[in-house]
């Protein structure tokens, strides 16, 4: 017997990650090589130390049971550490900190908290699709897209003139996913203030925190404010433990309620062995500075990137080497699928930049997930086909 989608969901867009997944897996089984700069999931290992600090921990019989939906308290304690050496703000464990099924399920199961049908939430475009989607789309809500314009450094403009003031939420995210943006303090504390102002919560995505380069430290917008503020952060992409699925949210007591609340009606919680060998990764911060472990990763990436970046304007493209993130987005001169349709029939896998919005037509994201000898490899076959 058919049945018929609920509403929420006809008017969700098919999610480019999946089609792309789907034309690679075509390619790959017709032999074509591929050198995949898609989805932004890290090629590199978890660290060793966490590793062997996982296996111990899923030894432990203790660690076989349910969690709590809103972490164990001696992992929100550790993350409240982890905030108090790295951006010097003070979080209660016990109201101010929740830990996720990674922070993507968080970000979106708040919005079921707090916003309602036909609610305006305000997204950035190019965004992370589950802003406006995943969050605010499957709340029956209606997402106010704002442009990020790469003359305004991708930033929403400095004055919020046009922004809704009856808006319920706001998501915003620096480093910037999939711009690789970031933003200062002053900037963060303007749009904090704006939304403190008019009653909007803000919703910071800060998952790329410590993947930054050069001399850039990425600021929490609880440096700058916490009423009306939530904040996301993962363990995926400083630790590479996407896998894992371990996040967390911290912030105003009320948001963190909210979502505690949601999420003790959904899930049981990340596993106990997860939550222990990610408190293990927290406790290598002694205090602002990335410890070894994560400064080697970043070393990686900022290698990949210095060589991406200068073989991509080698041919022709202008391309900003970010301070964050580990991807490249630029503009390609003409509209994205076909470009990103050109490099796949090449075998490299390019993201086009409409998955992530109407704005980001006319631009590509690459993920510097690929060894320096396959990135060469892959200018060369871009070389050739264009």
């Amino acid at each position: 017997m058919p049945f018929e989608y609920a509403n929420r969901i006809k008017r969700i867009p098919p999610y480019l990650f999946v089609e792309i997944e789907e034309r690679v897996r075509i390619k790959k089984a017709q032999g074509i090589d591929i050198i995949d700069f898609g989805i932004g999931d890290p090629d590199l290992p978890t660290p060793a130390p966490i590793v062997e600090e996982l296996c111990k921990q899923v030894r432990d019989p203790e660690n076989h049971t349910y969690s709590s939906s809103a972490g164990e308290l001696e992992t929100r304690k550790a993350v409240a550490d982890f905030y108090k050496k790295r951006f010097g703000v003070d979080l209660d464990p016990q109201g101010e900190v929740c830990i996720l099924c990674g922070s993507k399920e968080g970000i979106a199961n708040f919005a079921r908290a707090f916003v309602n049908p036909g609610d305006k939430v305000i997204v950035p475009d190019p965004g992370y699709p589950v802003y406006g989607q995943g969050a605010t789309t499957l709340c029956d809500a209606v997402p106010f897209r704002v442009p990020l314009r790469e003359k305004n450094h991708y930033r929403i403009e400095d004055s919020p003139a046009e922004l809704p003031r009856d808006a319920k939420m706001m998501y915003l995210n620096y480093p910037n996913n999939p711009t690789g943006a970031v933003a200062t303090k002053d900037y963060l504390l303007g749009l904090a203030l704006w939304c403190i102002e008019t009653e909007t919560i803000m919703a910071y995505d800060n998952a790329y925190s410590e993947m930054t380069f050069d001399d850039y430290v990425a600021p929490s917008i609880l440096e700058v404010a916490k009423e009306n503020c939530i904040e996301f952060g993962s363990w995926s992409k400083t630790f590479n433990m996407t896998g894992y699925r371990i996040g967390y949210a911290v912030g105003d007591a009320t948001l963190i309620n909210g979502l505690k609340k949601v999420k003790g009606q959904i899930d049981s919680g990340v596993p106990k062995f997860i939550q222990k060998a990610a408190n293990f990764a927290l406790e290598q911060y002694k205090g602002r500075d990335k410890p070894q472990m994560v400064k080697d990763n970043v070393k990686v990436y900022q290698e990949r990137r210095d060589v991406m970046v200068a073989g991509l304007r080698k041919l022709g493209f202008k391309v900003a080497s970010p301070k964050g993130t580990f991807y490249l987005w630029f503009e390609v001169g003409g509209n994205a699928m076909k470009f990103a349709e050109k490099m796949l029939n090449a075998g490299i896998v390019t993201t086009p930049g409409t998955g992530f919005g109407h704005f980001g037509e006319g631009y590509v994201r690459l993920a510097l997930t690929q060894t320096i000898p396959r990135i060469q490899e892959a200018l060369e076959r871009m070389e050739k086909a264009l």
